[in-house]
């Protein structure tokens, strides 16, 4: 709470409003009893300590904020943790022509969601995420067919922006949305137009397999997907209005999880989106 800028505005912020309505309901209390003999100095010292347990106790940091919509009836839930833990469906964000390999980091960063995907689903077997990616892709058409000349390293074989290829059983399935581009240097790249549209098509692949179970997702373009225009509270509200304008449509899923990594839990602030998710 007081070991970020952020933090400390939070909680400021939530002092002053408290601090606010206690001493306008002291002044509603002078105006009808103004003979009062309660001493002015202490009164004002509780006052201030009072808005400060209160305003402290207001911003006390989250770990997890939800909310439920009642028509049509889904939850949606912010959390903090590791995103292969969630015992539902999961999310992964890939890019544009599905590269997977993770050697030296060189293509996949190991530490991304996509790397961690492979070792920590596939245990680092390259081959048989290949296949079931290829197996997936099957009735897709590339749009566009790289030489190996102009990409050294990686697939060549590019999809269209939104892509969703899913893998897995009913049990648990795995949707890989390609929302980034990744460039013939290696480098993704992505932007709040190509989110919006990925989300879009996610929703729908969703929709289609899911048979409305838990899903959850990792804050898509927060990492190396390199969305500079939007910091990480905007990416979040920008899933979160997408999920729920398209839920009031048809349910997606009964219960949609966004899971934010520690590291990233200092960026944003929980009991803003909170309010945030009580507005649609």
């Amino acid at each position: 709470m007081f070991g970020t800028r952020l933090g400390l505005s939070t909680t400021g912020r939530a002092c002053a409003v408290q601090f606010g309505l206690l001493s306008g309901a002291a002044q509603l209390y002078l105006t009808f009893w103004p003979d009062s003999s309660l001493p002015r100095g202490p009164a004002f010292l509780a006052l201030a300590g009072v808005a400060l347990v209160g305003g402290v106790l207001r911003s006390w940091p989250r770990q997890t904020v939800r909310h439920e919509y009642l028509r049509p009836g889904f939850r949606v839930t912010l959390t903090v943790g590791d995103l292969f833990d969630q015992p539902c469906h999961l999310v992964i964000g890939f890019n544009d022509v599905f590269d997977t390999d993770t050697t030296d980091d060189r293509v996949i960063v190991r530490r991304s969601v996509q790397g961690q995907f492979l070792h920590r689903i596939y245990a680092g077997n390259v081959g048989r995420l290949d296949q079931d990616l290829a197996s997936a892709l099957a009735g897709r058409q590339p749009v566009a067919l790289e030489s190996r000349e102009a990409k050294p390293l990686g697939k060549l074989a590019r999809y269209p922006s939104g892509t969703v290829a899913v893998l897995g059983l009913p049990a648990r399935y795995y949707f890989l949305s390609a929302y980034g581009t990744m460039g013939n240097d290696l480098t993704v790249s992505s932007g709040p137009d190509q989110v919006w549209q990925g989300l879009g098509e996610l929703w729908q692949a969703v929709h289609a397999h899911a048979r409305r179970e838990a899903v959850a997702m990792p804050v898509i373009g927060s990492d190396l997907a390199r969305i500079d225009s939007m910091d990480h509270a905007g990416l979040i509200k920008m899933i979160l209005l997408s999920f729920v304008t398209r839920s009031r449509q048809s349910v997606v899923c009964k219960e949609l999880t966004i899971v934010v990594r520690p590291e990233e839990y200092g960026r944003i602030d929980m009991l803003e989106l909170g309010a945030f998710l009580r507005t649609l």
